[in-house]
């Protein structure tokens, strides 16, 4: 495909777009909350077990309700869940997470919509799911797009 100058400025203005982004104030919000999730101690603690719980979990979901542990396995994954989630330094982080999707998500609709009001635009982070926005939506499915 050859550049051309129409291509190479809609390139610069994605670029740009990109950059108020990363300047954004919820952008910041975000970086903030990262490091300060990265930085607690007692919130990776929560973290890794959480995930070493999941692997359990995982275990026990080969089997199902069938696996001698499941009622117990299922009830320890729950209560870490709720633990960690509960810790105010990954509430704050998953707050700012949603925040700055919420930001990616609207971009994306505008730049949609700009094109044709019939493009089907991922929300809520839908795209980041292997569900997105492939075959259901313009069939009333309620993946999550907008219409």
């Amino acid at each position: 495909m050859l550049a051309t100058m129409e291509i190479v400025d809609l390139l610069d203005r994605s670029e740009s777009i990109g950059r108020m982004v990363m300047s954004s104030d919820t952008m910041e919000f975000y970086q903030e909350a990262k490091t300060a999730l990265e930085n607690d101690k007692e919130a990776q603690r929560l973290i890794k077990n959480f995930a070493d719980m999941k692997e359990h979990y995982e275990d026990v979901q080969r089997f199902g309700r069938y696996h001698p542990d499941y009622n117990t396995i299922m009830k320890k994954v729950r209560a870490v869940k709720r633990e960690m989630d509960m810790h105010e330094t990954v509430a704050h982080f998953k707050k700012a997470e949603r925040e700055i999707q919420k930001l990616l998500d609207e971009v994306s609709e505008n730049v949609a919509f700009s094109v044709s009001e019939q493009i089907k635009v991922p929300k809520n982070g839908m795209a980041l799911t292997d569900s997105g926005c492939s075959g259901g939506c313009g069939s009333g499915g309620s993946c999550g797009c907008a219409s």
